[in-house]
């Protein structure tokens, strides 16, 4: 049996040399107690060098602020604008865009002025057609634009007939009867009686004096006008509004006396006979027509009709010839007689 002793190999070894000085050294290697860990030792602590941007040459420490001799300024980035040139850039692209639209207008003016100069040319006139250079007007005179004055309405017409301030013209039978042979769309009347009730009661019949009155009715003037075996009475009622006329118009009933006279004797006494009624301005108008022979008016008439309603239609035109005179300030018609057959136009229709 043999004894173990250390220094001797045995199961678990023996001594190790280690290498901890420097070259050429070796230090034993004192093994820890058994069980317990080996002890390391921590390194020697260096303080650390100071800033390098506080040491000047040397080593010597620098004051802050100071710079080391031949240090420059890093650059700055690459791709930070250069404020200042692109501001510049942009002033002399204005200038550039400025002188462009000043050559560009006075190119147009050229261009303007050559056209004018061509076609002034093209005329073949000579100098001697043209005004005098010191005729033209300036450039400098008369800036102001042209004034233009608001053209007054015409008056209507039917103003001046409308009331009896206005309609002052001369009214008598002959103002409005004034033909004796009126031809109204070809067919020729005679005129063969005329007539004025200041009292116009006393030129009607059967309640239409009642209905004249009640509407202060002025004076009814009347005229007899024959044709082809039929005789027509016209009354025309003077009011002094045109309200009393339209209402005389529309209470309208009876009618006016039958005028007699020349080729009609008698006729629409106690006979039925056509009748109308309307009104224009301050006149309201009445017809009455029959045969001049007395005989009454049959339903399927259209002679006795057709001439109470070119009588009515002759009447509007001689009232609205005075309306469109007054309103054009011309002299009303003298009424003096013609026995020249007039073309008259057919009127407004009548309430028959």
């Amino acid at each position: 049996m043999h004894a173990m002793s250390f220094g001797q190999a045995g199961p678990h070894g023996g001594q190790q040399e280690g290498r901890h000085g420097g070259p050429g050294e070796t230090q034993p290697v004192t093994p820890p107690p058994w069980g317990q860990q080996p002890q390391r030792q921590a390194p020697p602590q260096v303080p650390p060098p100071p800033a390098a941007s506080h040491l000047g040459p040397g080593g010597a420490p620098m004051p802050p602020g100071a710079q080391l001799p031949g240090w420059q300024q890093p650059a700055a980035p690459a791709d930070t604008p250069d404020w200042s040139a692109l501001a510049e850039s942009g002033a002399a692209r204005d200038r550039r865009r400025k002188l462009l639209m000043i050559g560009g207008g006075v190119l147009a003016t050229a261009a303007v002025a050559g056209i004018v100069a061509a076609a002034v040319a093209l005329t073949g006139k000579d100098d001697k057609d043209l005004p005098p250079a010191q005729k033209l007007p300036s450039a400098s005179a008369g800036t102001s634009e042209p004034t233009f004055s608001q053209n007054t309405p015409p008056p209507n017409p039917l103003d001046f007939i409308s009331s009896a301030d206005k309609d002052t013209a001369p009214l008598n039978t002959k103002t409005i009867f004034p033909h004796t042979k009126p031809s109204i769309d070809k067919r020729q009347y005679e005129r063969v009686a005329t007539h004025t009730a200041l009292t116009c009661s006393d030129a009607t019949q059967g309640g239409l004096g009642h209905v004249l009155a009640r509407n202060d009715c002025r004076q009814v003037m009347r005229a007899t006008y024959v044709r082809d075996g039929v005789a027509v009475t016209v009354g025309v009622a003077v009011f002094d509004t045109k309200v009393k006329a339209d209402q005389a118009k529309a209470d309208f009933t009876g009618n006016v006396t039958p005028l007699t006279g020349g080729d009609a004797p008698s006729f629409c006494k106690g006979t039925a006979c056509r009748l109308t009624a309307n009104a224009q301005g301050r006149y309201a108008y009445f017809t009455v027509a029959g045969y001049t022979d007395g005989s009454a008016v049959p339903d399927n008439d259209t002679k006795a009709l057709q001439a109470g309603r070119d009588l009515s239609g002759y009447i509007f035109r001689r009232i609205m010839d005075r309306a469109n005179a007054a309103a054009a300030g011309q002299p009303q018609p003298s009424g003096k007689p013609s026995d020249k057959p007039a073309q008259i136009p057919s009127g407004q229709p009548s309430k028959s």
